[in-house]
């Protein structure tokens, strides 16, 4: 047994359990816990709490309760060592408190870090071990790693369905089919992610809010797909407490009148263009999102939406929450035999509701 290996792992799975109190928060930057140990003890703790706001190993410094000469910082993600950015770099502030040691799971792919935050570190005679829990690391933080080495956001396609694979009893009729913890659960998803994604028919037949009620925090971002422009005015969607959250992207040739009539309330309309077949290019939607700092979408519905987003292959992850319930007709969500390229890594209870959770493949 390599008793520093371990005492490492569990420091750093500490790291991640402070990291995630910053979920929903700090977007776009990445989730980050620090935790300083000196003489076999912990001393200090912090995470970064907000966008904008001091980082982990800032926190972490000002909470100790003695001086860190001579320390070791636990940090999920490499410090960082560049200046253009709202709060200053931690490197600089590591050497200049005399921490004796670093130890971090995963490197920052942000170009300019990339390694840079560790050869500085050791540059100055700070012992830096990497790679630790790396893996777990890359999940926690999988928001920032997709929008950062893509420069797209980190795509989930998240779904409610019969256990025939119904979606709905009827094309324009509102069907309710999984539980209260279900509820509770897409509630949750919606705080932790940057926006949300429907297409018109859903506004039209639902009348969704899009917003966090069952759990507290954040609202998302609300992205329409409507190349028509043609969701009535009095959607619930269209008179939020925050319209500057409701984000259309429709066709270029859109009446202007329509575009007026939608934007005077506060509401963003972005117009794209549409596909051969009739189609707005959600490739171009995604790039758009992405130049606004969304890291994370979590697409909601519906068919048409799904479909076009699973044979393009613009997805990280899908969520299905089956009822157990079988509709027999009606709306059908997607085929899962045809997917291929995806594996179940996940399946858990909400309820009477099965929640299964499917990635991509690795390559073989």
């Amino acid at each position: 047994m390599n008793s520093r290996l371990d005492k490492d792992q569990k420091l750093i799975n500490q790291c991640f359990q402070l990291a995630v109190k910053g979920k929903g928060f700090v977007s776009p930057n990445p989730l980050v816990g620090a935790i300083l140990v000196k003489d076999g003890k912990v001393i200090g703790k912090g995470w970064h709490k907000k966008f904008g706001d001091a980082h982990s190993e800032v926190n972490a410094i000002k909470n100790a309760a003695e001086n860190v000469a001579g320390s070791t910082l636990y940090c999920n993600l490499e410090p960082c060592c560049h200046t253009n950015k709202q709060t200053p770099p931690c490197v600089p502030l590591l050497i200049q408190k005399k921490i004796k040691r670093v130890v971090i799971s995963n490197k920052d792919p942000n170009k300019q870090v990339n390694g840079e935050g560790v050869r500085q570190l050791r540059k100055a005679g700070i012992e830096v071990t990497t790679g630790v829990l790396e893996e777990e690391g890359k999940e926690l933080n999988k928001f920032y790693f997709k929008y950062v080495q893509e420069k797209l956001p980190y795509i989930t396609l998240k779904i409610a369905q019969s256990i025939d694979g119904k979606i709905n009893e009827a094309k324009n009729k509102q069907t309710w089919l999984t539980g209260k913890e279900s509820i509770k659960y897409v509630h949750k998803l919606r705080s932790e992610y940057d926006a949300v994604l429907v297409g018109a028919n859903t506004i039209k037949v639902d009348n969704p809010l899009l917003s966090v009620r069952e759990f507290k925090g954040r609202n998302p971002v609300r992205v329409i797909i409507d190349g028509k422009l043609s969701i009535p005015l009095k959607s619930q969607i269209l008179t939020p407490i925050d319209p500057e959250k409701t984000w259309i992207f429709t066709s270029k040739d859109v009446d202007e009148n329509k575009i007026k009539r939608i934007a005077e309330r506060g509401i963003k309309i972005f117009r794209v263009d549409s596909s051969k077949q009739n189609f707005l290019d959600i490739k171009k939607i995604l790039k758009v999102l992405a130049e606004q700092k969304i890291t994370s979408l979590m697409v909601e519905g519906g068919a048409d939406i799904f479909t076009q987003y699973l044979e393009k292959d613009l997805f990280d992850e899908i969520i299905i929450l089956q009822a157990p319930k079988i509709l027999r007709k009606g709306i059908n969500g997607f085929n899962m035999k045809r997917l291929k390229k995806i594996q179940l890594v996940k399946v858990d209870e909400l309820g009477k509701d099965i929640k299964l959770v499917y990635g991509k493949k690795l390559s073989d």
